[in-house]
């Protein structure tokens, strides 16, 4: 399918400009920062409730920023996270001395960029808190609801923190009840057709004939299973049935629900299963509570449709039915936006936030010199490989790891060019530049790695030993920011064996060069190894045996990078 962009790297950004210049009756954008906040905010005293996530799936994130409902969104690129560093910027233009909840869906990339900044905002004196969302019920077994993937169900858990939030709790109480809102909250979705990211020619996953893709979640992953295609009734009953065997326990005789398109799926198709949808809990004896059909969380242009329940006590029926006034979702908010209806609030002025550019004060040594030229190699590599490492990260993902990975050596390039200092310095602030610009799990990851090598390099000078010193910093971080370890088939197969040969290679006399070269070979055999193993992280995690047969794109990713950055050594060329 054709996409309408001017240029698909400023896609993003360009919809935020648009989305605000037809909406600024609901919405500003926040200063320096891939957001937009509630006109009429900060203020004094409320507690803010900050929302986000990638693009590609308007409403959400942005759509449902308003009088009672988020006071903020933070997007990254299509389906990829927004960077740490554009949560913090959004945090703090939303603080009003009351405290901050974050809510978003349970992906990895999410859940490491929002952490980032939670853990910064604490460290300034901040209250912010987390509710992550997990509705998904064909992502993890009943049981393991906290490994649950976040999709449609998000509104919910939005729409009982925001409306709290305005009739003036306190953050407890808000954290408490959006938790209260997750547990009661469950999805499942079905795919007829893939999705087509702006800039791409083919889907990230295409639907044969009579099938149909069973769980499959908003970043244009596939299913966790295929089956044949049914009709409306058919789909209603399998939707129907999957939530009611997965009912929170003690849930009461009502639920909210929503029967949400993904994307190209037509609000008439979606009436029409809905229709069944209907009966099916009548018959159940639920007591159905004013319903939504329509788009509420897509995936660009997917077709399908998810069906979400949210179980209803008297305080979540409360809070499910307050007034809201955003630019895609109201509910009886005339005013609202003017405060009528709000608790009593005063509006305070965000802080300004200037662009935080330090020039360089430290000498340019070769040091530094040789980690510029391994950031512009490691750029042109990953350039050259974009659409493999794209083509690989369809397999089970949104398959954005190529482009993101261009992004962030473009940026990371960008903030060294010019910079003069240690090797350790330069590498300090690329990190900071490429995690802000790649965005996703991926940006999280090398940013930490390539902030925590320059941190290690200016600890511990540039011999072969301080290098593999450095390199075990750069391990440790990943290993600690994504939790994986050899075998889970991410980049850390191909790093961990790269850092334990270098070790080796270094403690028996060779050069940096020299050592590099032999832990090379231990990359690519580590690598390779991905490619007969089955996800045990992120997205990928949720297809089981589907995940095996193709190499890992980050450990790919992270092969190129070794190589093309280890050209920049003295005599490290091949």
């Amino acid at each position: 399918m054709q996409r309408i962009t001017n240029d698909p790297t400023s896609f993003k950004d360009e919809m935020i400009e648009g989305f605000v210049s037809a909406y600024g009756r609901y919405v500003k954008r926040v200063p320096n920062a891939s957001g937009v906040m509630a006109a009429g905010s900060p203020k004094r005293g409320k507690v803010s409730v900050v929302i986000g996530g990638g693009s590609g799936h308007y409403p959400a994130f942005c759509g449902i920023v308003g009088a009672g409902l988020a006071d903020g969104a933070v997007m990254g690129d299509i389906f990829a996270s927004p960077s740490g560093e554009q949560v913090y910027r959004v945090t703090k233009a939303l603080d009003g001395g009351a405290g901050v909840l974050y809510s978003y869906g349970n992906y990895s990339g999410d859940v490491m960029h929002f952490g980032m900044a939670e853990l910064r905002c604490r460290r300034e004196g901040m209250d912010v808190r987390t509710v992550v969302v997990t509705d998904d019920v064909a992502s993890a077994p009943k049981g393991r609801e906290e490994e649950r993937r976040g999709i449609a169900g998000d509104f919910y858990v939005f729409k009982v923190a925001g409306a709290a939030a305005t009739r003036g709790d306190d953050l407890d109480s808000v954290e408490r009840l959006a938790v209260r809102a997750n547990d009661a909250t469950r999805t499942m979705g079905l795919a007829f057709g893939g999705c087509t990211l702006p800039g791409q020619a083919e889907p990230l996953f295409t639907v044969g004939a009579g099938k149909m893709e069973v769980g499959m979640g908003i970043h244009g992953e596939p299913g966790i299973d295929s089956s044949d295609m049914l009709p409306a009734s058919g789909i209603a009953e399998l939707l129907v049935e999957r939530l009611l065997d997965d009912a929170p326990e003690g849930a009461g005789g009502r639920v909210a629900v929503i029967m949400n398109g993904l994307g190209t799926t037509k609000y008439e198709e979606l009436f029409v299963i809905f229709r069944d949808v209907g009966r099916l809990l009548g018959e159940a004896g639920l007591e159905v509570h004013s319903p939504e059909v329509g788009e509420i969380v897509t995936s660009l242009d997917m077709a399908g449709c998810s069906l979400t329940l949210m179980w209803l006590d008297d305080e979540l029926q409360e809070l499910h039915d307050a007034p809201a006034e955003t630019p895609a979702f109201s509910r009886g908010g005339a005013g609202l936006s003017n405060g009528n209806g709000t608790a009593d609030f005063e509006t305070i002025a965000p802080p300004d936030e200037a662009e935080d550019i330090e020039a360089s004060t430290g000498e340019t040594t070769p040091g530094g010199d040789a980690a510029r030229d391994g950031l512009a190699r490691a750029l042109r590599a990953v350039s050259g490989a974009e659409q493999e490492l794209g083509r690989l990260d369809a397999v089970a993902g949104d398959g954005d790891h190529g482009s993101g990975m261009v992004r962030g050596f473009r940026a990371a390039v960008a903030a060294a060019d010019g910079y003069g200092g240690s090797a350790g310095a330069v590498l300090v602030r690329a990190g900071a530049a490429f995690s802000d610009a790649a965005g996703g799990a991926s940006g999280a990851l090398y940013g930490s790695a390539i902030t925590a090598l320059g941190q290690g390099l200016d600890a511990d000078g540039t011999d072969a030993g301080g290098f593999h010193r450095a390199f075990r910093d750069a391990l440790d971080a990943i290993k600690h920011l994504g939790g994986a370890e050899v075998g889970d088939k991410t980049m850390v197969d191909t790093l961990e064996p790269f850092v334990v040969a270098f070790g080796g290679a270094a403690s028996g006399g060779a050069s940096r060069a020299e050592a590099w070269r032999a832990a090379l070979s231990a990359a690519e055999v580590g690598a390779d190894s991905t490619s007969d193993m089955i996800s045990a992280l992120g997205r990928a995690s949720k297809l089981g045996e589907r995940s095996r047969g193709s190499r890992d794109p980050g450990a790919t990713s992270m092969l190129y990078v070794l190589r093309a950055a280890g050209e920049a050594i003295p005599g490290g060329g091949s």
